[in-house]
Parts: structure tokens; sequence; C-alpha cells
């Protein structure tokens, strides 16, 4: 059952793709997910479904965890960094040179100031880079998002929007830091017995993400269609680019290679579901239309990588580099 499980996380690159493909040509069987509401509350579905992603991230951690940063916290420090330098600014001047229409131009924004998504950690294991390395950038991202998304999104995206930041702030509060917080408490309370939820937790968030990208497409399927072009190469110079200076920032800094792969796909890999998310609650619908493109693009390039890099295992770490 376990390999099962496995497998199905594995191919994440798979279901990404086919339910973009589904969602474009039935969108209904999407849309309902990203404007619909919990039966009885004002709870968006979309908020629902990444808080129970986030949940499901507390779930994996502990105070152990948090004491492994603390031995090598130069390379998670600078993992997160660079996720924030890099990408934000990539995607500010991708955005400025293409010339998009101001929506497109703040999706593609946001997303790029989003953390780095939990998909990262199923490529990082493909790829043989640093699983464990990947968990703990994931992880570090994303409570530094809880703060940095909005402030960086504004920044950047201030001449295009008068962008609440305080708004985005509390969004990521309780979509992201208080049901990740919920999962570590219930992590250290019930330890062993929530192994079977742990075990399928990265099976609902792949649903939940193919979810909201088939959504975000289906329901967006006219620009996509008006924007077709200029959307799909300016992404793709996104990520690209983004793979590769975050590769080449652990060159310049003489990390191992399986620190360098890591290092790669997480600069590389955003939280689009977040992403999409926000662009939304805060903003419009076509401002999601870059995050739903970004999922599928950053899918297909860390998984070519994947391919690529598992051909070779990576060098052993160099004695300098050991914890």
């Amino acid at each position: 059952m376990w390999r099962i499980i496995q497998t199905i996380g594995n191919l994440f690159w798979l279901w990404t793709i086919l339910g973009t493909a589904w969602a474009w040509f039935v969108p209904d069987h999407f849309t309902w997910f990203i404007t619909g509401k919990f039966p009885g509350t004002d709870v968006r579905l979309i908020n629902l479904g990444l808080g129970v992603i986030m949940l499901g991230m507390g779930l994996t951690l502990s105070v152990d965890d948090f004491k492994a940063v603390l031995k090598r916290p130069w390379v998670v420090g600078l993992g997160v960094l660079a996720q924030f330098l890099i990408m934000p600014l990539l995607g500010w001047t991708v955005a400025t040179l293409f010339n998009l229409p101001p929506m497109l131009k703040l999706g593609l924004i946001l997303v790029s100031c989003c953390p780095g998504g939990t998909a990262s950690n199923v490529i990082c294991y493909l790829a043989r880079a640093n699983v464990a390395l990947s968990v703990l950038m994931t992880m570090c991202s994303t409570l530094a998002a809880i703060v940095l998304t909005p402030l960086l999104t504004k920044f950047y995206a201030s001449a295009i929007l008068d962008v609440d930041a305080w708004a985005m702030f509390r969004s990521m509060v309780t979509i992201v830091l208080l049901p990740v917080i919920g999962g570590i408490v219930l992590n250290r309370v019930l330890g062993h017995k929530l192994d079977g939820v742990r075990k399928i937790s990265p099976i609902v968030s792949i649903l939940v993400i193919v979810l909201i990208v088939g959504g975000v497409v289906g329901a967006t399927k006219s620009n996509i269609i008006a924007y077709f072009g200029v959307l799909l190469v300016a992404i793709f110079i996104l990520h690209a680019l983004g793979f590769l200076l975050g590769y080449g920032v652990g060159c310049m800094t003489r990390l191992a290679e399986g620190d360098r792969r890591t290092l790669s796909i997480e600069v590389g890999m955003q939280n689009s579901g977040l992403g999409s998310a926000l662009a939304k609650q805060h903003f419009t619908l076509l401002a999601a239309t870059p995050c739903a493109i970004s999922a599928v693009y950053h899918c297909l390039i860390g998984s070519f990588l994947a391919a690529i890099w598992r051909a070779s295992n990576p060098e052993k770490e160099p004695e300098a580099d050991k914890s």
C-alpha cells in the first residue's frame, strides 16, 4: 500500500498535466472548488484546501526538525534568501519586459513572491537531491512568507495596484501559520498515532493542488487563449531562470552537488496554489491565471531535471560542508 502511495506522489507532475487538460475541456468539474464555500459557512473551499495542505506539512514537523535547522543554519538561510531575492526580482523583470497587462503582471509577481512549493520535496527525492534540506527550506520559506510575500508583492506591484499588505498578511496567518502550528501540536501530542494520516497527506496535497490549478485554468480559459503565447513564454522563462540561478548560487557557495540540486529546485518551484488563492481573494481571477500556469511549468521543468539528475548520484558531501 505504501509503495502505491509513494508512486502516486512521485507522479505529481502527471496528475497536474492531466488535471489541467481535464479542466480545459470540462471546466465545471473544477471551477466549483475555487468559487464554492464550505456548506453552512463563509469559508472558501480553496482556502480550506490550502489549510489542509499546511496542516499536513505541520504533521511532518517536530522539534527535532527545528534543531536540524540550527545545525546548518547558513545553508537553509541561503536557500530562503535566494528564494525571496531571486524569484520576486525575476517575476517583476519578466513581467515588465513582456509588457503584460496589469492584472497578469500582478499575478506573475505574486506567484514569484510565494514560498517554495511542497511538490519540491517530491522532485528533490526523484532528483537524488538532499530531501531533508528541501523539507527544511520549504518549512522555513513558508513561515518567512507570512511576512515576506505580502511585503514583496506590495513592493514590486505597488505601481500596478494599491496592494493591501496587511490584508494579505492576515490571510497568510489563517491559511499558512495557524494550520502549520496546529499540525506541529498534533504531531507532538499524538505522535505515531498519526502515521497513517502522514502517509496519505501527500496524496491529499496533490489532489488539492490539482483542483486549484484546474479550477483557475477552467475559469480563466478565455484569458489564457487571449494571452496564450506571451504568458507561456514569460512564465517558462521565470521558472527556467529560477532553477538555473538557484543552482548557480549553490555553485558559487561551493555546496555539495546534492545541496545544489536542492537549492535549484527550491528556488525554481513556487507554491502556486497559495498564489492562486491570494490572487483570487485579494485581486481578481485574471491575476490567478499566471499562478495556475506556473504550477504546470515548475512541475514539468522540475520533473525533467529530476530525470536527468536521477541518472547520476551526486558526489558525496565534502567534509567542510558537513554539519
